[in-house]
């Protein structure tokens, strides 16, 4: 592993923070347990969870083996068109670039995509100042979307998650203004910090405003033949069950959950893992296929690790990374993933080489 991407891994926080923050929210289960990504055992699967052996790492699975890992919750038909682009970290103006490159939006910023389905894989905040308006922006183009035959799903990222674990460390001091009308003083966890962090906080805290918008954001979704997800699908996320570790995320975003879990937000979480968006070697393209023949898709479309210049592919076309770093801060290009009739290609803007 390159000294760059140990050094990302490094940034990743430890889930000590999002136990601490339980507890004081008075989630008593979570202040009895070891932090997760310390030891603690993972969390078991529900009775439904499939429990049988894995596909072997050749990569190849039967269609019975494959129907043990349906999520229907999580699965869309293919349609005719899809784009999908990855973290824009709280820049506005790379967003609604990169959403008129998809052919989604206006000038004015209202959705023409018609029929056209549009993923977009988490970390839309933090790092800019554009936060809320990012946010509210999906919301609106998810609404005119669906009154025109079209989709916007937005996944929810590590970043996402970090928020409602009040771990604003890679929140920009611009970003802070645009919540403070939604603060309060009567919830423990708000009122210790410092005044102008306190909107964001009840924005973001379990139950909260925009947590609860959150809840309504999948952490995994299977579009067609693609899986989308911020970091990564393992087969341990399989056997746990897709649809129970996105239940356990919305039901902690809703506040009816001491925490989302290692599954999500473990070292190896779906948020948080890197096996597939950074080196990837013979290993790694081998569990990837026994994922996606597990699955019944043909490729995992992920953001999380900035690649430079352009959009990438791995595994022999099974992996795409599509995390551009095309926010201010990272200072990367705006692309976008078009997948249409079973082939992708990636779209750059007039000025991109």
């Amino acid at each position: 592993m390159s000294a760059t991407h140990k050094a990302m891994l490094r940034g990743r926080p430890s889930l000590l923070a999002t136990l601490l923050f339980a507890c004081a929210f008075g989630f008593g289960a979570a202040c009895d347990s070891a932090p997760m990504g310390a030891g603690a055992p993972a969390s078991s699967p529900s009775s439904g969870a499939p429990s049988a052996a894995v596909p072997g790492a050749s990569g190849t699975a039967t269609a019975t083996q494959a129907k043990r890992f349906v999520a229907p919750s999580l699965t869309y038909p293919a349609p005719a068109r899809l784009v999908a682009f990855g973290d824009v970290h709280g820049d506005l103006d790379a967003t609604k670039r990169a959403l008129r490159l998809a052919g989604a939006i206006d000038a004015t910023g209202a959705w023409i995509g018609g029929a056209l389905f549009l993923v977009q894989t988490g970390d839309q905040i933090d790092r800019g100042d554009d936060d809320r308006a990012i946010l509210d922006l999906f919301d609106k183009l998810r609404d005119e979307a669906k009154a025109k035959g079209g989709t916007v799903l937005a996944l929810n990222g590590n970043h996402e998650l970090m928020n409602v674990a009040l771990d604003f460390r890679y929140v920009t001091e611009g970003a802070f203004p645009a919540f403070a009308e939604l603060a309060k003083d009567d919830h423990p966890a708000v009122a210790r910090l410092p005044g102008p962090q306190r909107g964001r906080a009840a924005a973001f805290l379990p139950g909260g405003l925009y947590a609860k918008r959150l809840a309504e954001r999948p952490v995994v979704a299977i579009v067609g033949d693609s899986v989308f997800v911020h970091g990564g699908v393992k087969m341990k996320h399989l056997e746990y069950g897709l649809e129970k570790l996105d239940g356990d995320t919305r039901s902690w975003l809703r506040g009816e959950r001491a925490d989302p879990g290692r599954s999500v937000v473990g070292q190896d979480g779906v948020v948080w893992m890197r096996d597939f968006s950074a080196q990837t070697g013979a290993r790694e393209c081998a569990e990837l296929a026994t994922v996606l023949d597990a699955l019944g898709v043909k490729r995992m479309v992920m953001g999380h690790t900035p690649q430079k210049p352009d959009i990438s592919e791995t595994c022999d076309g099974r992996a795409f990374r599509i995390d551009t770093g095309m926010s201010r801060h990272y200072g990367g290009r705006v692309q976008v993933l078009e997948i249409a009739d079973g082939k992708t290609r990636v779209l750059k803007e007039p000025s991109t080489p």
